[in-house]
């Protein structure tokens, strides 16, 4: 196997799928990255077992082959030639010799044989949407995921293809957000799953905001297919919880902010707060909200803003970073809050169709 690359696109490849490789591993084979060499392009694949990459770059090849080598010691020596065509030559006992210039590197192998096939779901219910609309959807649910393992069904977004929709939702049990976005897809196509954390974290990688993106989804396995890239991954196995039990009826006040200012506000407030039991306290007034933290340790902070209300005055504490995860994470200029009364959850709206639930906190006071 022989072929020659740019350092560029060497290392732009070996980026895209460097991030599935687990520094601990029980099997070598794992720890690689499969090459392949092809026709005109070099053939990408790593995994853990749970969730793998395939990825492609253009290389000019002498010999087709394959061979598997140490996936983070490779792209750390890429990195480190100098800008300069790069030659790789396997030989028979999988041995690569790398060479860029007046630089030289040997690296052992291991034969393609080992690394662990990545193969397609059977039966598959497929959907085609704009890589745009997943990626904003993703944006908008994934801060919420729990990292609790005890709880495993929640380590991950649901996905639910439904009524012509695609519905996402996360949640740790102290928050929920959710997005919804017209799909087309058949009705014998419906289904729901749940994607894991970590592929949920490459495919946010991956996505751009131009072009389409492909799910093939079986019974315990989907794969994505874009821009060169096809990631596999196992889905979590179990029911999600009903998530719509979770949100509030109708509320009694809106509060409408810029939502800019708003996340500035609490995050210049929020620095005072205790680092214990993080609050933060709103209190409504006409056209007015006082946003409030204090520590017994450091002192006080008190701020204020105008917003659209015109209810009755109350007060309602949460925590500042649960607050400012949707708001860090949304591009719309107002955002709303639904409130019931001081002591129900607050959820956060917008004029697209996404809603964040969130648990108010007790307050001494």
């Amino acid at each position: 196997m022989k072929f020659t690359i740019t350092k560029d696109k060497f290392t732009n490849g070996l980026g895209q799928v460097l991030n599935v490789v687990n520094s601990r591993v029980t099997l070598p084979i794992l720890s690689n990255v499969l090459i392949e060499a092809r026709e005109d392009e070099l053939v990408l694949t790593t995994t853990d077992l749970d969730v793998g990459i395939t990825g492609r770059v253009p290389a000019s090849v002498a010999q087709t082959g394959a061979v598997t080598l140490p996936a983070r010691k490779l792209a750390t020596i890429i990195r480190e030639l100098p800008d300069a065509e790069i030659t790789v030559t396997v030989d028979k006992d999988n041995v690569a010799s790398v060479r860029c210039g007046a630089s030289f590197f040997k690296i052992l192998g291991l034969g393609p044989e080992e690394f662990p096939p990545l193969t397609e779901p059977e039966n598959a219910a497929e959907f085609t949407l704009s890589q745009a609309t997943l990626k904003d959807g993703l944006r908008k649910t994934a801060y919420a995921i729990s990292t609790d393992e005890t709880r495993y069904v929640l380590n991950g977004i649901f996905h639910s293809f439904r009524d012509a929709k695609l519905t996402l939702v996360a949640t740790d049990g102290r928050r929920l957000a959710t997005a919804e976005f017209d799909v087309e897809f058949p009705d014998s196509q419906e289904v729901d799953f749940i994607l894991p954390t970590k592929a949920v974290n490459e495919i946010q990688r991956l996505l751009t905001d131009e072009g389409d993106v492909r799910i093939k989804v079986g019974l315990s396995q989907v794969v994505f297919e874009l821009n060169q890239n096809v990631l596999y991954s196992k889905l979590i196995d179990g029911t999600y919880p009903n998530f719509r039990q979770v949100i509030p009826g109708p509320a009694n006040h809106r509060v409408t902010f810029e939502r800019e200012q708003l996340l500035k506000s609490i995050q210049r407030v929020s620095l005072l707060s205790s680092d214990k039991a993080s609050t933060v306290k709103l209190h409504f007034g006409e056209g007015e909200v006082k946003l409030s933290a204090s520590s017994a340790e450091v002192g006080e902070a008190e701020e204020s803003m105008p917003v659209k209300y015109n209810g009755r005055e109350m007060s309602i504490a949460f925590n500042p970073d649960y607050f400012m995860a949707p708001l860090r994470n949304l591009s719309n200029d107002e955002v709303h809050l639904d409130l019931i009364d001081e002591l129900s959850p607050g959820v956060i709206k917008t004029n697209e169709p996404f809603l964040y639930v969130i648990m108010p906190m007790r307050t001494s006071s």
